[in-house]
């Protein structure tokens, strides 16, 4: 979960993990003891959003992924979805590479997780950046709760420099209702490392369900927002013309974002 906040100044990533509106899962198989499981999955949405930001400047957006899991805790993946050249800079997909271990103590279950987001092409122009950066993550479980926190282990996070140390808390709840329903509940909140770059935290929070429709297929809808202290989200912009004019946009409104999702 992938996500720069552009350039005025630079860019600020927040394109991770929560359930198939907002980033990759390494949960996609069904449960399978007996051996491993290799699971594809591929889903249209109305827009991406990642932890509260949107990512495709309000367009839809195709997104696919493949994952690997071990009956031993290890797993791996990888996952993709486009994106606007209007949020990141000469961008248009973002691919995440992720894998680790995850396991339970009794109702508890614990992970440890490592990702790379990539941007292929993407950059900021006027000093070289790229948008490329990796996290470590931490998780854990109990009945339908959950919390992780990721931290960013590359010197720069998704466009923002000397930015080592960024940390992003999710916590939430997916709980069953039954007859194929889940509810999704999500509230985030990010923090940007490093002299100055405080003005790129954020919060966000989302609330939608998930149908479970057979045949390997879902639906799902979400609101989610998020807020910032400072208005430099709300007048988004890489600087780059768009023609012949320069895009400004509020990434964090509030969007109703739908979900088609089938799982093979």
């Amino acid at each position: 979960m992938n996500n720069g906040l552009g350039r005025l100044t630079p860019a600020l990533c927040l394109a991770l993990c929560s359930a198939s509106l907002f980033a990759p899962s390494l949960a996609h198989a069904e449960e399978a003891p007996a051996g491993a499981t290799l699971t594809g999955n591929a889903s249209v949405v109305s827009q991406y959003v990642s932890r509260g930001v949107r990512q495709t400047w309000g367009k839809p957006a195709a997104q696919a992924g493949l994952d690997y899991a071990h009956p031993s805790g290890w797993s791996a993946g990888t996952w993709l979805s486009t994106i606007s050249d209007r949020f990141v800079e000469k961008g248009t997909v973002e691919w995440d590479i992720y894998g680790g271990y995850s396991g339970s103590v009794g109702e508890i279950g614990y992970s440890a997780l490592a990702y790379y987001y990539k941007y292929p092409n993407a950059v900021i122009s006027a000093t070289g950046t790229k948008f490329d950066y990796a996290e470590l993550s931490a998780g854990l479980t109990y009945k339908s709760f959950y919390g992780k926190y990721n931290y960013t282990v590359t010197k720069d996070f998704f466009g923002i420099t000397n930015a080592r140390g960024t940390g992003y808390l999710d916590v939430g709840v997916n709980h069953d209702l039954g007859d194929g329903w889940t509810l999704n509940l999500h509230a985030g909140d990010g923090r940007v490392a490093g002299s100055g770059n405080d003005i790129w935290n954020w919060r966000d929070a989302k609330a939608g369900v998930t149908k479970t429709l057979g045949g390997g297929w879902s639906a799902a809808v979400a609101y989610t927002r998020a807020w910032s202290k400072t208005d430099i989200y709300k007048s988004y912009t890489t600087g780059v013309p768009n023609g012949g004019a320069i895009d400004y946009s509020d990434v964090t409104k509030g969007a109703l974002v739908v979900s088609v999702t089938r799982t093979f």
